[in-house]
């Protein structure tokens, strides 16, 4: 580890500021000998006053200054939350941000899927440690539990989306909670009531009150935790053994919401709680003290993520100490999986965070002698992989129909059976209609003369004359009846085919109770032949609503109205065409393709390929999806205003980098009839 005269060797005679209010800025400062020019200090959320003898400034007086490092001097996770506020202008300014061990926070990790590079304790490695000890104690938060977001800071902006949305606006709300819990804890422990008495006293706020304010923070918070189920399946087994295992959290949580947390977390396996706001001291301080007071003299071992806090701490006051890693810290081993460069919003620090929560929830993750990634369920797949682009297509659709003056929307089948699903959870289905075509049942029922046949004829078949015929226009022509020539030689035979199929799929629309007016449609990827086919056999006007739309210059002359998701532009600079074909084998739904109706407008099915364990696997993979979806809207109240589509793509492309052990999901096919192809998923990857 550097010490602080290597760290401020090469910037000697150079201009410096310190990150950080807290204690150990004070003692960085009392003990200051070296010979750098000290501008000032900085902070989240002060720009003025003074402190410690120095004045307190803003980032951009201190690039303006001409300041040449920025040392942060708080704890690790503070830090990463640190480096990610002033990044962007440290890097345009050419200023090097370290920590106090002298660590680059700047520096760009590279990303990877595995864990080899690193070490970390296995559940036997801990087991075996335990089983020296008479008690077990355990750190709280990051620890035993975790949060579905990024950083813990992130609450309070939630906290402050929550407040807007219930028309109470503070201003700088999340800097002023932060600063006034900083305050406070620089003589205390404060619970979460004081630290909003003294915020709303301190900055003249009127508009609410510390209960209120509490109340709601510790319900958004509360939503956002989730367990870390084999730690906390591990500790059952050595509860159940007959050892005590304590509770041990620095926090501004009462010892009764704590009990809670644990409660909604499905851990109730624990001997006492000990938070520092209800002892009133930290773990820095006599909290460990306290849990000796306890233990009665019984040996124990301390399990926590920070190496100062759980481990310096406890050891100092003569308890064992084991390190378990942090979500974030995992995280942070893997290069943040090549995603650092699209957080940066709220809205992309939740995702991410649900991201870890699920991915990395478990710290063994030194268990294989690779110790590499893997995703073993298809539910997983969907919630990690597939979910975040989806959400962001369903609540830009959302938007879209929203400001639209449109009565009918119509997911067509199949790519539009969860869609339609998703888009129901914001909306209701009130004027939603899962609408059933395809390619084939479009064409089979809009061919109307040549020109469509020729149409048609373009767009290559992988297939014999008389294959093409039957699937395409359901013209099956006996075996023993030659075929030759092209389409054109069929032409009206296909036109008759398709008078009769034309007023069969009448008879299925005129069931649907179309309402006057516009018609929103939705089609995944495709050119917008459906759509066009569709468009002769309703009078309302359809504007097309597609996630990504094929050969638009070629569709120019076609008189359609299509609003792409991806536009030429984004197409062009993404990978997306990568992975789509992937995405729409997982969209579909359980019924096979439709290719035309009967009389009474009932549908007509293809054949089945799947098989029933291909049918539970995509399933499985949709109902991961919906659970992101829901727990997403649940967790984010300004869903409806995020635009997170790099950081979404940037995800799925994950698809390609961590290993997917799900045997079903892997043989599933990519099919398309309509042009006679098909390929397994692990062909795509």
């Amino acid at each position: 580890m550097a010490t602080f005269s290597q760290i401020l060797q090469p910037y000697q005679g150079q201009k410096i500021a310190i990150y950080g209010l807290s204690v150990q800025t004070e003692n960085i400062l009392s003990n200051w000998v070296w010979e750098c020019e000290m501008i000032g200090l900085l902070d989240g959320y002060r720009t003025s006053g003074e402190l410690y003898g120095k004045p307190i400034i803003s980032m951009e007086y201190a690039a303006a200054s001409g300041v040449k490092l920025v040392l942060v001097a708080a704890r690790p996770d503070s830090c990463k939350v640190i480096a990610k506020r002033i990044e962007k202008i440290c890097r345009e300014n050419h200023i090097a941000v370290l920590d106090c061990q002298g660590n680059n926070l700047l520096a760009r990790k590279t990303a990877s899927y595995h864990f080899a590079a690193g070490t970390g304790i296995t559940k036997a490695q801990l087991s075996q440690l335990i089983t020296r000890y008479e008690a077990v104690s355990v750190d709280l938060f990051d620890t035993l539990v975790m949060r579905q977001t990024l950083f813990p800071t992130d609450t309070f902006e939630l906290t402050d989306c929550y407040l807007r949305k219930k028309g109470i606006e503070i201003e700088d709300f999340a800097q002023k909670r932060l600063g006034s819990e900083k305050y406070l804890s620089r003589s205390g422990n404060p619970t979460l009531q004081e630290i909003y008495a003294y915020m709303l006293e301190q900055y003249s706020v009127s508009s609410a009150d510390a209960e209120t304010l509490a109340r709601l923070e510790w319900s958004v918070d509360r939503n956002l935790i989730v367990p870390r189920e084999e730690l906390c399946e591990f500790l059952r087994g050595i509860y159940r053994q007959g050892k005590p295992v304590y509770i041990v959290s620095d926090t501004f949580y009462t010892k009764n919401q704590l009990a809670q947390l644990l409660e909604k977390c499905g851990f109730t396996c624990y001997t006492d709680i000990l938070s520092s706001c209800g002892c009133q001291t930290s773990k820095t301080q006599q909290l460990f003290e306290r849990l000796k007071d306890r233990l009665q003299g019984k040996s124990c071992i301390h399990i926590g993520d920070s190496v100062v806090a759980d481990v310096e701490s406890a050891e100092k006051h003569g308890i064992a100490a084991c390190r378990i890693y942090s979500g974030l810290d995992l995280l942070e081993q893997v290069g943040y999986l090549g995603l650092w460069d699209q957080i940066g919003s709220l809205s992309s620090r939740v995702r991410t965070g649900m991201l870890a929560a699920r991915l990395l929830n478990s710290p063994f993750q030194f268990e294989s002698e690779k110790a590499e990634m893997c995703i073993k369920q298809a539910g997983d797949i969907g919630f990690l992989l597939f979910a975040p682009l989806l959400c962001d297509f369903v609540f830009w659709l959302h938007r879209h129909i929203q400001s639209s003056h449109i009565e009918n929307i119509w997911f067509s089948a199949r790519d539009g059976y969860l869609i339609k699903k998703l888009y129901d959870r914001l909306e209701g289905p009130a004027n939603s209609i899962y609408f059933l075509t395809s390619r084939t049942a479009a064409i089979r029922a809009g061919m109307e003369n040549e020109e469509d046949i020729r149409y048609v004829e373009e767009m290559r078949f992988s297939g014999t004359l008389r294959e093409q015929l039957a699937e395409r226009f359901g013209l099956h022509l006996p075996d023993t009846e030659p075929v030759s020539g092209n389409l054109a030689a069929y032409t009206d035979a296909i036109l008759e085919k398709a008078r009769i199929s034309r007023e069969n799929y009448q008879a299925y629309i005129q069931q649907l109770e179309v309402q006057d007016g516009n018609i929103a449609f939705f089609d995944f990827v495709a050119r917008g032949t459906v759509q066009m086919y569709v468009d002769r056999l309703v009078p309302n006007p359809i504007t097309g609503f597609y996630f990504l739309q094929l050969d638009q210059k070629y569709m120019e002359d076609k008189g359609l109205h299509i609003v792409p998701f991806y536009s030429e532009d984004e197409r062009e600079h993404s990978n997306i065409f990568q992975n789509y074909y992937i995405l729409e084998t997982i969209l579909t739904s359980p019924e096979p393709t439709v290719l035309e109706f009967s009389e009474n407008g009932a549908p007509c099915y293809a054949k089945e390929t799947r098989k029933e364990n291909q049918l539970n696997c995509i399933q499985e993979v949709q109902n991961g999806i919906m659970e992101y979806f829901q727990t997403y809207v649940s967790l984010f109240p300004d869903w409806m205003y995020t635009n997170d589509k790099s950081l979404g793509e940037a995800i799925l492309s994950l698809i390609h980098k961590i290993r997917i052990s799900d045997k079903t999901f892997l043989e599933l096919a990519v099919e398309d009839p309509f042009f006679g192809r098909k390929s397994a998923v692990q062909e795509l990857l």
